[in-house]
């Protein structure tokens, strides 16, 4: 009996905890799970209201002057006087003489050739009164036949006047010669070179320096394809007058001296090719007087060679919408975050995307709130919460 309740007895022990805690395990009330709710990714949005907007197209360029030339002496001399404007950087108004070159030799040559003329006009009077008394003589022959040529001395008189002719065209030349002694400005402008100086010879044809105007400066630049459409321009066809391009404004802004300054001019026309290699189109920008001092007297001459960059104002559109580039979600998207913090996609039309800015001709309406933040994964109607606001 004793061994038998020293195996029985630890077995009830062990049932009887068991039991226990069964009994413990079924007591403990249920728990009940429920699902995370994932708080609404937080945004950053921008009204919008439609603006009249003027399209700008940028370019760079750099600055030359509208009219260079080579001045090239037309006769030959020794060079007896250069003007103080003759010298690089030199500025000189029309006409205004730069070089002088010897005279002498064309001065007496214009004396001969005046000398010349004056023995012709005698000796075509003297054949002109030899031929009327020619004439006289034959009427009071009476002979009754019409005289010849050789007896009133047309053949002579022809001779003499093509003489007295030459003669006066020796003296226009000569004076042209002489005239051309003195080099002359052929217009307002600036030296840029010069290639001959005090004592030096120079033969007709050889250069003397490099000019180039001052009335106004221009800037060459080329533009893409695309960016035409933004621009109001004109081109020029067959039988056409040179079109207007309706004074087109171009800001031209360049570096000088460590500081920025601008100057303004107009779109002054569009060259006639399109560059085989870039496949741009080259417009003209005219900036006038580009040497005066204008309203700022503390900024520099737009001087030939100078690197700008050159802001065209073009096209002004009304009813339109700006928005950041990151509004865009692809080429023709953005999502409206409507009254209720719901994503909406929207269809618009772009008119051009900028490196920043987008402009929208439709599909927004004014007032709405367009989402700018990059989110990675948008669906139709999710919930968002908008920076600085509340979730409704």
């Amino acid at each position: 009996m004793n061994k038998a309740m020293k195996v029985v007895l630890p077995l009830l022990i062990l049932l009887g905890g068991a039991l226990g805690g069964f009994a413990i395990i079924s007591a403990k009330p249920e728990v009940k799970t429920q699902p995370a709710d994932a708080p609404a990714p937080v945004v950053r949005t921008v009204t919008v209201e439609p603006v009249t907007h003027r399209f700008t197209v940028r370019a760079q360029g750099s600055v030359e002057p509208r009219i260079a030339s080579t001045l090239v002496a037309e006769v030959s001399g020794r060079v007896t006087s250069t003007a103080d404007a003759f010298v690089s950087g030199g500025f000189f108004k029309k006409n205004e003489v730069l070089l002088t070159i010897d005279s002498s030799d064309y001065e007496a040559a214009l004396a001969r050739a005046e000398a010349e003329l004056t023995a012709a006009q005698l000796s075509l009077a003297r054949e002109q009164e030899e031929a009327v008394v020619a004439e006289r003589e034959w009427k009071r022959l009476d002979s009754g036949e019409e005289p010849s040529t050789l007896v009133k001395r047309e053949p002579q008189l022809a001779n003499a006047r093509a003489l007295v002719a030459a003669a006066r065209a020796a003296v226009e030349k000569s004076r042209r010669d002489l005239a051309r002694t003195r080099i002359r400005a052929p217009y307002d402008g600036r030296v840029r070179q010069k290639q001959v100086d005090l004592g030096g010879y120079v033969r007709a044809g050889s250069p003397v320096g490099n000019v180039y105007a001052v009335d106004a400066a221009e800037i060459r630049l080329p533009l893409p394809d695309a960016d035409l459409a933004y621009l109001d321009l004109s081109f020029s066809y067959r039988n056409d007058s040179t079109p207007s391009q309706n004074a087109t404004t171009v800001l031209v802004h360049a570096t000088f001296g460590g500081r920025s300054h601008t100057w303004r001019g107009v779109l002054d026309r569009t060259e006639g090719e399109i560059d085989a290699r870039t496949r741009m189109v080259n417009v003209v920008a005219r900036v006038d007087d580009p040497y005066g001092r204008g309203d700022n007297p503390e900024r520099p001459p737009l001087a030939a060679g100078m690197f700008v960059e050159a802001e065209i104002l073009g096209r002004e559109v009304n009813q339109v919408y700006l928005v950041p580039r990151d509004a865009l979600r692809d080429d023709t998207t953005v999502l409206v975050v409507d009254n209720d913090n719901t994503l909406r996609f929207r269809r618009v039309e772009v008119l051009r995307r900028g490196s920043t800015t987008v402009v929208i001709a439709s599909g927004l309406r004014p007032g709405e709130r367009i989402c700018i933040s990059r989110l990675e994964t948008v669906v139709e109607g999710m919930r968002v919460r908008v920076a600085g606001g509340e979730t409704s």
